[in-house]
């Protein structure tokens, strides 16, 4: 009965742009806060991490550039109104974590604070991306089509895709932080798993 009420209801534009400046900005605190602790995460986020650690390549930038191969996948399955919002919150993703660096210095933080505060932030943040279309691209990309259209949902193909991730961060990173890691990995999917559901929300 709720859904047949609201089914011709949409965010305005307005609406839109502030849920993904929210949402943006909640995802990007969760990640200065793991990589302030040296940690990592999953999707495409956790592979640019480990990247810039290997590397010592700037996270930000390879993070955006990392994305762009998901860019036609996401025009392709769900049309360009997902593909330029997707872009757009990666974007913000990416220069608000950048940002962050001067504005927010943390001289110590424990790995399980950084993991859990993390865990919360970021999926408090990707559910308000998902809420409005957007997303932080990469795997997030695939996992909200494939709830879409499969009703898998999102938490658990990132899930899938974080473990095989941590298992490539064990070759790279202490054992103790891969640990943490997963920790955080796990409480932001759980979030993601037993909050988004599109019969919750109307989406444009």
């Amino acid at each position: 009965m709720i859904s047949d009420l609201t089914s011709e209801k949409h965010y305005t534009l307005f609406e839109d742009i502030q849920g993904l400046l929210l949402a943006s900005a909640q995802a990007a605190l969760g990640i200065h806060l793991l990589r302030a602790a040296g940690l990592v995460t999953g999707g495409t986020a956790g592979a640019a991490l480990i990247i810039s650690y290997a590397m010592h390549w700037n996270f930000s930038l390879v993070f955006f550039a990392i994305n762009i191969p998901f860019y036609g996948f996401a025009w392709w399955a769900r049309g360009p109104v997902f593909c330029v919002k997707s872009l757009a919150t990666v974007t913000l993703v990416s220069l608000m974590a950048e940002a962050l660096k001067p504005l927010l210095t943390i001289g110590a933080i424990h790995p399980g604070a950084a993991a859990v505060l993390f865990g919360v932030s970021a999926g408090v943040g990707l559910l308000g991306l998902f809420r409005h279309s957007g997303s932080l691209g990469g795997v997030s990309i695939v996992a909200v089509i494939l709830q879409d259209k499969f009703g898998f949902k999102a938490g658990w193909t990132q899930l899938i895709h974080d473990l095989a991730l941590f298992s490539l961060a064990l070759w790279l990173l202490p054992w103790d932080r891969v640990a943490w890691s997963l920790l955080g990995a796990v409480i932001l999917n759980f979030v993601i798993a037993f909050n988004h559901r599109r019969d919750w929300y109307i989406v444009t």
